[in-house]
């Protein structure tokens, strides 16, 4: 190893000195200093720098460097840092860094290249491990493994992208490395334009770049790939639960206006007996496309409006853009300059771009003045009881999509250019939205969405996709996309259903809605002069397949809120990719399967396209069960058939599945019966369901339920412990199912006989026939499912058989 003598090329070279310090060491060499903080016992942030301090700012990171867990030993070549479960050693002729387990398997090292500056920019080379893949990366096309792939950050509005592009409209530099039985996180904190290559034209390293700035990585080792998530939330936060409401399905169009077609939208929703939460105002609910007006014709009685949709059972959430259009007599306009909250040039002058409507200055999210601001113009949303706002256009969005990088921003004090802050403007517009929305409903949870932001955004915004395309290569995509996004901490995150751009046509439309009832967030969007979208819009065998899938996701409910729960404690993800739980596994990898995932902790989702009737999936290790008929599989490949109105979802031998056991149209309805659906197998297994109100924050102050299920298929046995918490379950009784209990005759409940019953039962309801030849399609039932009926307890429940 050695550095490299040129003017334009620097790398870290010999080690001059070095000292501990708090939580970590210092070090210089002739050309740049490296400081190591640990996180804990399981992450170190390594950060090398040619300025004369270290900058200790971030907008991603909220943990703070802690513990003394490792010591440091000098030796005559290297230091070895020493740490509870990895070790750092540290070269001294030149400075390059190995992370090593205790044995000393290299987990991840630096090449010969190590970190180096071409110019400004900034390097990090690492080997490339034998057989390494790499996942995560956030909102990013390309496959699952990213090994041989590059990628770019630089929130950029992408309309109508293809399955390759990049980037798109939000930045999340964070990946996962798997080889040889080892798992490891990076995340680059530099919110400069940065460049992550992982083996691509090149079989020597791998690399992360910056264009400016520090590089600032946090290295975290864990035993598995969610050991990794939960380091990497633990830094840069978790998705809080969200209001209820807004995991239900919502229902979009690019627009919905006058006020009497959403009154006749939320109608036709009831009448149907369709469930839905949510209707979206896009941008034609605003007076010319300006951000706090409301269109004087066409929705001329706002509160009357939403008065009406909330007594139908509906939410509003509301389109907000960033740009104030530059208007005398527009308050926003006239206040924001009064009050200097906008971007400006380097001369002072506000910055101006053309969007929606016409040209506008851009809010500086960086300043806290400037998020005070954008609360208190949100007073009248929320006086008219929006509690829902869709951040948009915040990458930020302008009609030749050239945003100058001269651009000066606050940065809380600390000023810099665009270049900086352009990955983290929609991330800060959408904190903004948040904790002012959060503030002024006082006590009640906001619903807040973005197309934008950086790594932490899962803090204030769910993410969806942006404008994706009415075909079933973008339909894929999306699904790889939110895997990816689960893997870089957000939880809760969805794409357009049906398609954004473009006319999806029956097939399409109904495979993308099944997919969509398994997805975090549920919502059905399309653009303006396109056809009409809803669940009713392309003939009646769509519509009953849309019914069953939005029935189906409203049972779930109790199981997907629970999973939003775990994603608030420990960052696992709702939509979760078989190489979390299978990371070593090559097939789950393989193109064929790579777009299977979990779906909370026990439904596999095979996705598949609109076109096909058959397709091959992969089942892990276990035995499975279809969802809908009980039929088992046991692990491998295997063909299976899939109609349009039969998405293949597999649940794990061992799972526990709670729904409700009623049919409900919205959120706001409870059931009465939680069912608990049991699944033999051979493993025992644990499940906690959640539950709270559903609309506030009274659960950070133990206003809530958890409820520990315990199955224990060797001795017979299931447990259901007592609900923990100060909130009082809504359910009046459990109906428990037992699924592959073949011989199963006799239920005892605390030591008395139970009433055994056995019925038919569907997941899915049959659908009439559409068949021109009369044939009659009775849907998909399991027949004789063994149940009792218990009521709830105050006390632990114990059931064998």
């Amino acid at each position: 190893m050695g550095t490299f003598p040129s003017k334009r090329s620097q790398s870290l070279s010999a080690l001059t000195s070095w000292s501990t310090i708090p939580h970590g060491l210092t070090g210089k060499t002739s050309e740049a200093s490296f400081r190591i903080l640990a996180y804990g016992d399981n992450t170190l942030r390594i950060t090398a720098t040619r300025e004369e301090h270290v900058e200790d700012f971030s907008y991603s990171v909220i943990s703070q460097a802690s513990g003394n867990a490792f010591s440091v030993l000098e030796k005559e070549t290297t230091l070895l840092l020493e740490g509870p479960s990895f070790n750092l050693v540290i070269t001294k002729n030149p400075v390059r860094f190995s992370f090593q387990t205790k044995e000393g398997k290299v987990i991840n090292e630096d090449d010969t290249f190590g970190i180096s500056w071409n110019r400004e920019q900034v390097t990090s080379y690492k080997k490339l491990q034998e057989g390494e893949r790499f996942i995560g990366m956030g909102e990013k096309t390309g496959p699952l493994d990213r090994r041989g792939q590059g990628y770019t950050h630089w929130n950029t509005d992408n309309f109508a992208y293809h399955s390759g592009a990049d980037p798109l409209y939000c930045s999340t530099p964070f990946y996962i490395g798997i080889h040889h039985g080892l798992v490891y996180g990076i995340f680059l904190d530099n919110t400069f334009k940065s460049f992550f290559n992982f083996g691509a034209s090149n079989n020597r390293f791998s690399s992360m770049a910056a264009d400016c700035g520090e590089m600032n990585y946090y290295f975290m080792y864990g035993n598995s790939v969610g050991e990794i998530i939960n380091h990497y939330t633990q830094l840069t936060g978790r998705t809080p639960i969200p209001p209820q409401w807004s995991i239900g399905y919502q229902q979009c169009r690019y627009s919905y206006f006058p006020d009497t077609e959403v009154i006749n939208i939320a109608d036709t929703f009831r009448e149907k007996h369709i469930p839905a939460d949510v209707i979206v105002f896009d941008i034609h609910y605003m007076e010319a496309y300006k951000i706090f007006t409301w269109h004087k014709e066409h929705f001329s009685n706002p509160k009357k409006l939403i008065e009406e949709l909330k007594a139908k059972g509906f939410e509003v959430v509301v389109m907000c853009d960033p740009g104030i259009k530059v208007e005398q007599g527009y308050d926003a306009y006239e206040d924001g300059v009064k009050q200097e909250v906008f971007i400006k040039y380097p001369d002072g002058s506000n910055f101006t771009a053309q969007v929606w409507p016409g040209w506008c200055h851009f809010p500086d999210f960086t300043k806290a003045s400037t998020r005070t601001w954008w609360k208190e113009k949100f007073k009248n949303y929320i006086a008219l009881g929006i509690q829902g706002f869709w951040n948009d256009m915040n990458e930020i969005a302008t009609w030749g999509n050239q945003l100058p990088e001269n651009l000066e921003m606050d940065f809380e004090g600390n000023q810099d250019t665009m270049r900086r802050g352009r990955n983290i403007y929609g991330m800060q517009m959408a904190r903004a939205t948040y904790e002012g929305t959060k503030e002024l409903l006082q006590g009640k949870r906001p619903f807040n969405l973005t197309r934008a932001g950086f790594s932490g955004i899962q803090r204030y915004a769910a993410v969806w996709t942006g404008d994706n395309v009415a075909n079933d290569e973008h339909m894929m995509l999306g699904v790889r996309m939110l895997n990816s996004m689960g893997l870089a901490g957000i939880a809760f995150c969805g794409y357009d259903v049906g398609g954004f751009v473009g006319d999806a046509n029956p097939k399409l439309f109904a495979r993308w809605l099944s997919l969509g009832a398994f997805s975090p967030f549920f919502r059905g969007h399309s653009m303006v002069n396109s056809r009409d979208s809803e669940p009713w819009s392309f003939g009646e065998e769509v519509e009953e397949i849309s019914r069953n899938y939005i029935k189906l996701r409203y049972k779930l409910m109790p199981y997907i809120y629970s999973a939003f729960y775990e994603a608030s404690q420990t960052g696992m993800p709702v939509n979760r990719t078989l190489a979390i739980q299978y990371p070593h596994d090559h097939l789950v990898y393989q193109g064929t399967y790579q777009h299977q995932y979990f779906f909370g902790p026990s439904l596999l989702v095979a996705p598949i396209e609109s076109y096909k009737d058959l397709m091959k999936v992969y089942l892990p290790e276990s035995t499975w069960y279809h969802l809908f008929d009980d039929k088992i599989y046991n692990s491998g490949e295997t063909i299976i058939e899939c109609p349009v109105d039969k998405l293949p979802v597999f649940v794990k031998a061992s799972s526990i599945l709670v729904m409700n056991g009623s049919d409900i149209q919205s959120t706001k309805e409870k059931s009465d019966v939680l069912e608990i659906h049991i699944y033999q197998g051979r493993d025992n297994n644990t499940y906690v369901r959640y539950e709270d109100d559903g609309e506030t924050f009274a659960y950070e102050k133990g206003a809530y339920c958890t409820q520990a299920f315990h199955f224990h298929p060797s001795e017979r046995k299931f447990v259901m412990e007592a609900c923990k918490g100060s909130y009082t379950s809504t359910f009046k009784k459990y109906a428990l199912y037992f699924h592959g209990f073949a011989d199963l005759t006799k239920v005892v409940v605390n030591g008395e006989d139970a009433t055994l019953q056995k019925h038919d039962y569907r997941f899915l309801q049959a659908l009439r026939s559409f068949d021109p030849v009369g044939s009659v399609n009775e849907g998909y039932k399991i027949p004789s499912l063994p149940s009792v009926e218990i009521p709830t307890s105050h006390e632990d429940i114990h059931i064998h058989w």
